[in-house]
């Protein structure tokens, strides 16, 4: 029998903590993204990117050590959303895909963490090129350019659920909002649809570029958050919608924030 989790409980603590995390990490994304949309220079950065700059820093190894463990740690809690059904997904069909999509993100964050600790360990990272060796392969695999374009027109349906999630009952009810004033539950709902809308706009950038990659049969076209930024950045009034997507992943850092003290977690 499901029951909400206690403060004690390891399972809350950690997910909280992941959620903190992710928040630091999508915040580094969002200022890294802001010269790129002010024209003063620079390149737009993903995540990996954002490792990167946080080994660069004093204790920096440290500091990403922290990260790399909260990383594993909303990588865990988004296994656990899929597999243990703490939210009462259930088995029908229109409750096993967010189940799926959880699993799916629990393994990119995994192998986001992965590659924080391969950055401590002085391995580098190569994010862009494995993304493009995993759509040569596929496009050379017979259908391989349907097969891209599937898993393109998948990520780019992802995007649009995001902005559909910002503005359903469900969204308000992932957070706690006995807690919070009323005051903070209006500025909590409006920062979080803003940001998680931002974040939906970068992801279906993510899926296009997929597609198009499957189109013209061009891994190269292949591109992490870092380059759907810098793709928006180089179009007819990309800077201006570069800027609007940064203003609004740094409300999404904030809504993790929010979520890591807030969050209804239940198992």
């Amino acid at each position: 029998m499901q029951k909400l989790i206690t403060d004690n409980s390891w399972i809350e603590r950690i997910a909280r903590f992941g959620y903190a995390v992710k928040g630091v990490v999508y915040f580094i994304v969002a200022l890294l993204a802001m010269p790129v949309a002010l024209g003063i220079g620079g390149e737009a950065a993903g995540t990996s990117d954002a490792l990167q700059i946080i080994v660069a820093q004093p204790l920096g190894k440290f500091l990403l050590t922290i990260v790399a463990v909260g990383l594993t740690s909303y990588a865990v809690w988004r296994f656990v959303q899929a597999f243990v059904d703490p939210e009462h997904r259930g088995s029908q069909a229109n409750r096993v895909i967010p189940r799926l999509g959880y699993a799916i993100s629990g393994a990119s964050y995994a192998g986001l963490a992965v590659t924080a600790m391969q950055i401590i360990a002085g391995a580098g990272s190569h994010s862009s090129s494995w993304r493009q060796d995993w759509t040569a392969r596929l496009l050379a695999q017979p259908f391989g350019q349907w097969l891209v374009g599937i898993v393109g027109a998948i990520v780019l349906g992802i995007g649009v659920s995001f902005t559909y999630l910002a503005f359903t009952k469900r969204f308000r009810q992932r957070l706690q909002l006995t807690q919070m004033s009323t005051a903070g539950v209006k500025w909590a709902m409006g920062i979080g649809r803003f940001g998680v809308t931002a974040r939906g706009v970068a992801f279906g950038v993510i899926g296009l570029l997929l597609i198009q990659a499957a189109v013209q049969s061009d891994p190269d076209e292949v591109q992490g958050l870092g380059g759907a930024l810098q793709t928006l950045a180089e179009e007819p009034f990309g800077r201006l919608l570069l800027g609007i997507i940064a203003i609004g992943l740094v409300a999404y850092a904030i809504h993790l924030l929010i979520l890591s003290r807030y969050r209804r977690i239940r198992i």
